[in-house]
């Protein structure tokens, strides 16, 4: 039997970096070409609804902002479920929250999904705007590049398509939703 692996996408692309982790996946979903095939979510900030991906799937991986005791923006951890859930996440944003209290309840389920969480440590979650902080731009291609590492740990491979879709052009597509652009995802 295959594996079902995902990627889940997770944040809130009005608070600046905090959207990182859906202009990955975004990017991903759309720059490469995965074997085995994998299935790439939308994860906003889903609260309950992560539950049934974490029971659906067999290998989940989640990409998003944390937030960190004295690490500078643009930091990026693997972590396990268990290593994220340690008690050093400081949790600044609603989606921070969610995905620790949606992690712990699975946990203790009968079935919950391998899942790894790739995070950035962003500079600005306050501000309105779908966009990106200088700091994490920066990181951005070693952000990419992790999350492919995490994969090929995950027994994916990855291959670049030809034509590319810039960050620019992510960007725009979540600042300007539309159903041409697949409302952003």
């Amino acid at each position: 039997m295959d594996k079902r692996i995902a990627v889940i996408g997770s944040g809130n692309a009005f608070f600046k970096d905090e959207g990182i982790g859906l202009y990955a996946a975004k990017h991903l979903k759309e720059n490469f070409d995965f074997t085995p095939e994998i299935t790439f979510v939308d994860g906003g900030t889903l609260g309950f609804r992560l539950m049934l991906l974490l029971q659906e799937f067999d290998e989940v991986v989640i990409i998003n902002t944390a937030s960190e005791e004295g690490a500078t923006a643009g930091t990026i951890t693997v972590k396990s479920c268990d290593e994220f859930l340690d008690g050093t996440l400081i949790k600044k944003t609603a989606n921070e929250v969610e995905i620790a209290e949606m992690l712990q309840i699975c946990s203790m389920a009968d079935h919950m999904a391998n899942t790894m969480l790739v995070s950035i440590v962003p500079e600005d979650i306050i501000a309105v705007e779908v966009g990106l902080t200088d700091e994490v731009v920066a990181a951005w291609p070693l952000y990419i590049d992790t999350v492919l590492e995490v994969l090929a740990q995950c027994g994916v491979q990855a291959t670049k398509r030809s034509t590319q879709m810039s960050l620019d052009t992510i960007l725009h597509a979540f600042a300007y939703p539309s159903i041409e652009h697949g409302r952003g995802f």
